[in-house]
């Protein structure tokens, strides 16, 4: 098992976790300095972008997690900004931080949806890395699973199986498999982003549908999802859009409350993404994702 803690120095401890996510906000952040000079944006509106984005980001996955889980609450409301006692929902940071995305770029006379083309590998790369961090706390994994399975059927490394033996049962490795998804959807942003018939707002969009239809999957996976009750034909619904994983045999969705609220908002994402691309190709006059056009172009 990997000890949490990388560094202690008296009352004072610097966990991995931390690390971690700072690593991928860091190498996220280079990506999109790099990608915004070809645009003619300077670094510094990018790291200020960050400053704004990150206390954003957390303070959306805080209200995102709360909100689904009022009644552990209600009666505890001083709970809520103890945020150190874990609780916090990834989709609620992005909420969070594209609403001060839209607040700040708006002030600076920028066109929202380049600047969110631009940051959109940023994004999923901070994702990807920042994964591990689950992995090293040995949380958000996902259902029972066997030795065997993790070694003979994933082929994972000795330190994998052995971080995912938690309580004396193996665990399905969620991060990785989340992780990996994201690694392959940076590859084909990066590819997508050269291509001249992109135009402003669809390579975020592409992000967003591509980082949805993975994580509807190992939502269904994990074992600490967000859920609520609600109407049965649409647990019917999604339950049968997640069947091909057990027909793969990974395994039945784990239970919970019928409606897993990650899963339903990833289909709400993919389709909101879906008719964004297409109302815009529509509309001729959209703006191109090229280094020509001009930023403060709506």
């Amino acid at each position: 098992m990997i000890n949490p803690i990388a560094i202690s120095l008296g009352p004072f401890q610097i966990h991995w976790y931390g690390i971690i996510i700072g690593v991928g906000t860091l190498l996220g952040l280079m990506l999109v300095i790099r990608e915004g000079k070809r645009f003619g944006i300077s670094s510094n509106f990018f790291m200020d972008l960050l400053l704004i984005g990150l206390p954003s980001a957390l303070v959306g996955a805080r209200i995102y997690y709360v909100a689904f889980e009022w009644e552990s609450y209600k009666n505890n409301l001083a709970e809520i900004i103890m945020i150190w006692h874990g609780g916090i929902a990834i989709y609620g940071a992005l909420i969070g931080a594209v609403l001060a995305g839209v607040i700040y770029t708006r002030r600076k006379a920028y066109n929202f949806w380049l600047i969110a083309d631009i940051c959109a590998p940023g994004l999923i790369t901070g994702q990807m890395i920042g994964r591990w961090g689950n992995f090293v706390n040995q949380e958000a994994h996902g259902g029972p699973v066997t030795e065997s399975f993790l070694e003979n059927i994933l082929h994972l490394p000795h330190f994998i199986i052995t971080q995912m033996y938690i309580d004396g049962q193996y665990y399905h490795p969620t991060f990785l498999y989340e992780s990996f998804w994201s690694l392959i959807g940076l590859f084909l942003l990066i590819i997508l982003r050269r291509r001249p018939f992109l135009r402003s707002g669809e390579l975020f969009m592409s992000y967003l549908i591509w980082y949805s239809l993975g994580r509807f999957y190992v939502e269904g996976v994990r074992t600490d999802s967000l859920s609520f009750a609600g109407p049965q034909w649409l647990a019917t619904l999604l339950k049968t859009m997640w069947s091909p994983i057990e027909f793969l045999g990974w395994g039945a969705m784990q239970t919970g409350e019928n409606i897993r609220t990650s899963q339903l908002l990833a289909i709400l994402l993919i389709i909101v993404a879906i008719t964004f691309i297409i109302v815009r190709r529509i509309q001729s006059h959209i703006v191109r994702y090229s280094a020509n056009v001009d930023i403060g172009k709506a």
